[in-house]
């Protein structure tokens, strides 16, 4: 009896492999290499340009939320602040007038309790995304009516003359130096840092575009290089027209994120940075006139642990803060002040600081003779220096916001003039590096295709 073997089946193989087999074929041919150089140099060319465009949209859109929205939003926590402290204040000077508060006084303090409450809402409207903000937000919100809740019941004591309004006085202040105030000045340091964080990214060099754009080039290079040494051609028009449209986006890429970086470099140093020291000088001062109208409210009924007017050192604390020790001459250079005349790059920056030096010193002269006023039992007169219409601190407190309102008016718009044009170098980028990219890879290919012409 024979045997027969019986061969096994042969296994069928994948149209992934075979593809892969006829691949590697081509490819030891002059075509089929050709057409693999083609199609790689295509494929960098239009890489160089979709990371071109990815990373520059990036920057371009961290940059218009800096001029957009980050830095107004900065901004308005520094106005929330302000409406606060001034609110209280206000409220000081009201019930220092006793039952003859002025109508002015009163709509100022309306007024300033209605933009705080405003800028909650549009604060709690733009802080998605920020933890920090929200619980910062919802504070305030809780606090603020509780706020002017013991100030309305403070004047209502006032005006029977009950000593009681001056408690109610000084708890409401407590509360706002204590809780609002604070959160306001956490919700601009959480502002301030989101403005960081958008100039970071914005300025940030595209390394990935950088780097696809030197690959591209190096590809191109070694293709005219092959080509020149199998063929003694010098020039393919096609590759030259490739290596061409890569090298004016690459140099578009580094003028446009150079002259931006520039530019927001500049609104950060001669803009931004002023802003900010503007603001915190704007707190100092606010800070201690508040304390100053405290002062005369508590009458010496609160101390320091080393038995001095709490409120005095409190005023004594902001205006070293403000100008730095003394009460006369220059302002120290780690003051308030005198950063911002340092960091003001022209005249018209520095003008309205010089002007409000001016009054921080006249204020701090009229405040030693209300305390000696004071010291000496003639209350009346101290409050006339106090809180009165001519001569009075509050004259010269006034003068001093207003003129650091002219430098902060003035430090914006050389933040806005600097970020509008250095975002304005990104404009058109991303769209010229799709266009170029399109370009590239098909005179890539176009350059490809004409030698491949010459086997057939």
């Amino acid at each position: 009896m024979s045997t027969s073997s019986v061969s096994p089946p042969a296994v069928r193989r994948t149209a992934w492999a075979e593809g892969l087999d006829e691949l590697r074929a081509a490819a030891t041919t002059e075509p089929g290499r050709l057409r693999v150089i083609g199609a790689v140099l295509a494929l960098l060319v239009v890489l160089f340009g979709a990371v071109t465009a990815w990373q520059v949209s990036d920057r371009a859109a961290a940059a218009d939320d800096v001029v957009e929205h980050s830095q107004p939003l900065t901004a308005d926590a520094a106005n929330l602040y302000r409406s606060l402290a001034d609110a209280d204040t206000t409220a000081a000077v009201g019930f220092l007038a006793g039952g003859e508060e002025s109508r002015a006084t009163r709509e100022r303090y309306t007024a300033d309790i209605a933009t705080a409450s405003a800028l909650l809402v549009k604060a709690s409207a733009n802080s998605a995304g920020s933890d920090g903000a929200g619980a910062q937000i919802t504070k305030l919100n809780g606090g603020l009516p509780h706020y002017t809740g013991l100030v309305e019941t403070a004047r209502a004591n006032n005006r029977q003359g009950l000593p009681l309004g001056g408690a109610y006085l000084r708890y409401a202040h407590e509360r706002m130096r204590t809780e609002l105030l604070p959160a306001a000045r956490a919700l601009y340091d959480a502002e301030t840092e989101r403005l960081a964080a958008d100039y970071a990214t914005a300025k940030a060099w595209p390394w990935w575009a950088l780097a696809a754009g030197v690959v591209a080039l190096g590809a191109l290079g070694w293709a005219q290089r092959r080509n020149y040494r199998r063929t003694h051609r010098v020039f393919n028009r096609g590759l030259l027209a490739a290596t061409a449209a890569c090298l004016v986006l690459l140099g578009w890429l580094v003028a446009g994120h150079t002259v931006a970086r520039g530019g927001l470099t500049g609104s950060y140093e001669h803009g931004a940075r002023s802003l900010r020291v503007l603001n915190e000088a704007r707190i100092a001062a606010l800070r201690a006139r508040g304390d100053e109208n405290l002062t005369l409210v508590a009458r010496g009924a609160v101390l320091t642990g080393g038995q001095q007017d709490f409120y005095e050192a409190g005023f004594r604390s902001g205006m070293t803060e403000l100008a730095g020790a003394g009460d006369q001459g220059a302002a120290a250079a780690r003051s308030r002040l005198g950063a911002a005349l340092a960091l003001a790059d022209d005249e018209a920056g520095r003008a309205p600081v010089r002007a409000a030096l001016t009054q921080v010193r006249e204020w701090q002269a009229r405040h030693a003779e209300a305390r000696a006023a004071d010291d000496g039992g003639d209350f009346d007169r101290a409050l006339a220096t106090v809180i009165g219409a001519k001569g009075s601190t509050g004259e010269s407190f006034d003068r001093v916001a207003a003129g650091l309102q002219r430098a902060l008016v003035h430090e914006q718009g050389e933040f806005r003039s600097a970020a509008d044009g250095g975002r304005a170098a990104l404009d058109g980028l991303p769209v010229g590096a799709g266009v170029l990219a399109g370009l590239g890879a098909l005179g890539a290919v176009l350059g490809i295709g004409r030698r491949l012409a010459e086997y057939r």
